[in-house]
This record gives structure tokens, sequence and C-alpha cells, in this order.
């Protein structure tokens, strides 16, 4: 098996997916927020080429989420936003001398098992830098450093091609690696019509939940879809 731990930022629930309130209620946001990570969960816990999983989160439900799939819970950053989380996850497997790291984030309940392992397959041997963008090659949905510290990381709306640009400045040539449900993360409406025309999103508990709560007609009465 490869050294390669799973780095999870999770920020706290309540208050989450703030960019769908014009669908949701502030509870159903939060559930969707847990129902996601819980996908997540599901597909980073049937991978076989990680090493570990390290969840950063304050968040008590989401540290009970981690701790049934047998994550380690670090809080250390977990205030500091997705960069500082996911940076404080990778300093700690650095200091343990660890071969590398995978981020992903908990948005994007499409992930399967086998999407993550083809991107971990496809990393090459240290040093090295593999990254599975969005959809809209916007964000950086999957990202592997070997060693945890090779590259400089910083996430955002527009995080892809500085992520590549950042890799090529350490002297690495990034590998991509895109994958359907790897790249559909969920902040804006448009991201939940997209969601569930995927096929990867039958069978999860988000299309469930999002069934369940009359999200497809809210948004067809929206025109979005």
């Amino acid at each position: 098996m490869s050294d390669i731990w799973a780095v999870i930022p999770v920020k706290e629930f309540d208050g989450a997916k703030h960019r769908l309130s014009d669908l949701l209620s502030p509870p159903d946001r939060r559930l969707l927020a847990e129902t996601m990570l819980v996908d997540l969960l599901d597909a980073v816990a049937g991978c076989r080429g990680l090493a570990g999983i390290t969840i950063v989160t304050i968040d008590p439900q989401a540290s009970a989420l981690g701790k049934k799939i047998g994550a380690r819970i670090v809080m250390e950053g977990a205030r500091d936003g997705h960069t500082g989380s996911v940076n404080a996850g990778r300093r700690l497997l650095a200091r343990e001398g660890r071969g590398g790291m995978i981020t992903l984030p908990g948005d994007i309940p499409a992930s399967r098992a086998s999407e993550i392992d083809a991107v971990l397959s496809a990393h090459l041997a240290a040093p090295s830098f593999t990254i599975s963008p969005a959809h809209d090659d916007q964000g950086s949905n999957a990202v592997v450093c070997s060693p945890p510290e090779s590259v400089p990381l910083r996430f955002g709306d527009n995080s892809y091609f500085p992520h590549l640009d950042a890799a090529r400045r350490q002297g690495i040539e990034p590998t991509v690696v895109r994958q359907v449900g790897i790249a559909m993360d969920i902040d804006h409406p448009v991201d939940l019509a997209l969601f569930l025309r995927l096929p990867q999103s039958v069978g999860t508990r988000t299309r469930a939940l999002l069934e369940e709560r009359g999200v497809p007609a809210l948004l067809a009465a929206q025109g979005i879809g």
C-alpha cells in the first residue's frame, strides 16, 4: 500500500452552503452538508490506495462521522478556512514522515472509490503533483502531493490553473486526471441541477435527500436545470 493519506477539511455544518439559501432552509442546508460528507466518506473508506484518513474539523458531528470510518480527527487549523485546514493536515503528515497527501472537499458526493483510486494510481513517484479539477476548471477538487508539502496550495473559486503553475514553479510537471464524480462539487443552485443529472448521483444519500426535499421541482420552478 502507498503511504498517501487523505486530508479532508470540514467547516462547521451550522451556516453551511449559504449560497443555496433560496432553495433550502438553514436546517436543510446543514443536513445537506452532513449528507454530502457521508457520501464522500463512504467513497474514501472504500479506497484501496490510501494509508489513512485525516479529517480537519471542529464540528462534533463531522468528527463523529469520521470516527465511524476510523479517520483521525485533527482540530489544529480547522478555523483557518479550507486552505489553512489542508495545510495544517499536511504539515502534520510531513512531521510524521508520510509519503504523500490527497486532499478532497466534503461537498463532492458523487465521488466513487474507484475514481479516487484512479487518481492515486496516476500519481507519479515523488516529487510529484496530481490534480483532478472541478467541472468548470475553476476548483481543485482532488490534489495529491508527494511529499505532502511539495507544492504550495491555495484553494478558492479559481485555484486549478494557479495550482498547475505552482507545481511547475517547483520543477514538477502536474498530472491531470479528470473524474466526473470528483468534478461535481456543490456550491450553487446550478450545481444541484448538474449533480441530479449525473448517473453517478444515483444511489447517493445526497440525491435521496434532495428528492425528498423537493429540490428538483424547486429548481424547475426557478428555471434552473
